[in-house]
């Protein structure tokens, strides 16, 4: 959970009220966060020749996004204390009835399609205010933003820009302007050159450095304001002197773009010269459907069973008394008029987290008193949990195999492109593995499609002990599912490799048969009806077959030629290829270092469930 610093003296005043430790820690606690540390009894540092002041290190809950500042913190604890109302978040068009507009380009659907933009007019900062205004922005893009790669935030001195803004996506070379805090002047490859080895924006070059064309947002005198997600342009550069805000954001996510969005204008909208309003902006996206205004301040509505909450609390309480509760954590909540178990409850737009009425029920609770809720013994719900299948069944073949003598081992599901593909002689179609996007290193760039590149890994790292060597794995691993709406699945499997000075391929062979037999599948012999020699993995129905399996033999360049055959299941009268075993071709054992022969088997354990 991330950590907040805010100043001590500045937060109790916020609060109108002077805490000791013990009692600060406790309001931190009744509202659900937690006071890490307090830095007025230990040595502070001295930050220009001045010791900091002391400091409360507060611990966020990572769903709560609204209180990663000063601000955030000091309303919600207000508003929890009863000594600040909610707040009501405007939306104001200009005096001048002209609302600013950012028109977006088509081609940036090719790097961030997504854009959205607000303005703060007549805000005043002090140099707390601006450090945490900074500091904000920093912390949406560590937590919420994903590095940058989900949202990028840019704020600028709208007096020194000029709209309509449009945001367009051109060639590296086509974009010249001053980045923040420098003198000259750059074009987009320049300015990734300049940049490489910047301990702070380094990290985030990779986002669009290989991408066709980079983002810009320009305003209508063609002056660059920004370079998402990199960095802002010196043109308009934030000083304390600054009154009106203009704030664009860009992003590949949809969803987290509106969260960060009203995030940032709610937190210090009330600094503006009239608290908590914002002055929208325009998008004009015609080629993706995106033409809307933003931000989009309007309270989502839900409904809550009182049922449901008192029954999770173990309360009595009536619908009014709820809403109550609620007030006191930022909601605006009432009795619904056709439903007396219902309470219709309006969620503030700073509380993306609340998803479901057990987010309401949480919040009853912290607004009840968690040391207050009555105590009643845990046989009130008691349950009684059981294993899933596919692990149960995966349990009953390690058992099985440990049994038979064979050791377990337990590599990453990760591992190098070449080490699941090219090093066993396959080759990757891209319709398999699931690939990383910015891999750290080149030993983790893809999830595993098999097992046998994490078992022969295992014996190359123990090769220096006694042979043979029978090591086995039952986990998972990742494939490609398009039909799936995450586009992905895992399968559960089972692998076994021999290492020692003969093939051991009469070995694996019983250790598939003796596996099968433990799930009671028969061997079936050619005379019992066996016709197809087609090796593909597609499931086929033949009601007239008896049930069992078989094993036909393969060339694969993985296996030594004429020592490999492939495992045929028929459940059911369905039948479908489970998996292959056999000698591994010598090229293979070459690439992982291994001196005797090796024999693998591996299938999927899926099938039988």
């Amino acid at each position: 959970m991330p950590t907040i610093s805010v100043d001590k003296a500045g937060l109790f005043k916020a609060l109108g009220q002077e805490y000791t430790t013990e009692e600060f820690d406790k309001l931190c606690f009744d509202f659900g966060i937690e006071l890490d540390e307090d830095t007025s009894n230990t040595e502070r540092p001295i930050v220009n020749g001045k010791q900091e002041p002391p400091q409360l290190k507060i611990e966020i809950p990572a769903n709560r996004y609204d209180m990663l500042c000063f601000e955030g913190i000091a309303l919600m604890l207000n508003i929890f204390q009863e000594k600040a109302p909610i707040p009501n978040f405007k939306l104001v068009l200009p005096k001048s009835g002209k609302q600013e507009t950012i028109t977006v380009h088509p081609d940036t659907l090719k790097v961030r399609p997504y854009v959205a933009g607000a303005i703060l007019r007549n805000i005043k900062f002090t140099p707390e205010r601006y450090d945490s205004f900074i500091a904000l922005q920093d912390k949406l893009h560590q937590n919420l933003a994903r590095q940058r790669t989900l949202v990028a935030i840019g704020t600028h001195d709208l007096d020194t820009i000029k709209g309509p803004f449009t945001y367009e996506a051109l060639c590296p070379k086509d974009i010249s302007f001053i980045p923040l805090n420098q003198t000259k002047e750059m074009n987009g490859e320049e300015l990734m050159q300049f940049y490489e080895n910047d301990k702070h924006l380094g990290k985030y070059l990779h986002i669009i450095r290989d991408k066709p064309v980079y983002p810009a947002i320009y305003d209508s005198q063609r002056i660059v304001c920004s370079m998402p997600p990199i960095i802002n342009s010196n043109h308009s550069k934030i000083t304390l002197k600054t009154t009106n805000i203009f704030i664009e954001m860009t992003a590949t996510d949809r969803t987290k773009l509106e969260i960060v969005t009203n995030i940032m204008v709610s937190m210090f909208a009330q600094y503006c010269a009239e608290p908590f309003t914002i002055e929208p902006v325009q998008i004009i996206s015609e080629h993706n459907n995106e033409t809307r205004q933003t931000p989009n301040l309007a309270p989502r509505h839900w409904e809550a069973e009182v049922d449901y909450i008192n029954s999770c609390l173990g309360l009595k309480e009536s619908p009014q008394r709820m809403c109550e509760l609620l007030t006191k954590m930022c909601y605006i909540a009432k009795p619904s008029a056709r439903d007396e178990n219902l309470i219709e409850v309006s969620v503030p737009p700073t509380r993306a987290d609340v998803l479901h009425q057990c987010d309401i029920m949480e919040d009853v609770a912290i607004a009840y008193g968690f040391n207050s809720l009555p105590r009643s013994s845990p046989n009130k719900a008691a349950t009684i949990g059981q294993p899933l299948m596919v692990n149960k069944l995966g349990d009953i073949v390690r058992m099985e195999a440990a049994m038979a003598g064979w050791s377990e081992v337990m590599p990453l599901i990760l591992c190098s492109h070449d080490e699941n593909f090219g090093w066993l002689n396959r080759k990757d179609d891209g319709e398999t593995a699931i690939k990383l996007e910015n891999p750290k290193t080149a030993e983790y760039q893809v999830a595993r499609t098999s097992l046998l590149p994490g078992l022969l890994k295992t014996i190359r790292e123990n090769k220096k002990h006694s042979v043979p060597i029978k090591v086995f794995e039952v986990s998972d691993i990742v494939l490609k599912d398009m039909s799936l709406e995450r586009k992905s699945r895992n399968e559960r499997r089972f692998a076994a490799a021999w290492y020692g000075k003969t093939s051991g391929f009469e070995v694996i062979h019983g250790l598939l048969d003796r596996v099968l037999l433990m799930m009671k599948t028969a061997f079936l012999a050619h005379e019992e009806g066996l016709e197809s020699k087609n090796l593909d993995y597609e499931v086929k129905e033949n009601p007239s077959k008896p049930d069992g399996y078989w094993i036909e033999e393969i060339d694969e360049p993985t296996f030594f030629a004429g020592h490999a055959a492939a495992i045929y299941l028929r459940l059911n009268g369905k039948q479908v290829r489970i998996g292959e075993f056999g000698i591994l071709h010598p090229t293979v054992l070459d690439k992982f270092e291994l001196r005797y022969p090796v024999s693998t088997l591996e299938i999927n354990l899926e099938v039988f469930l």
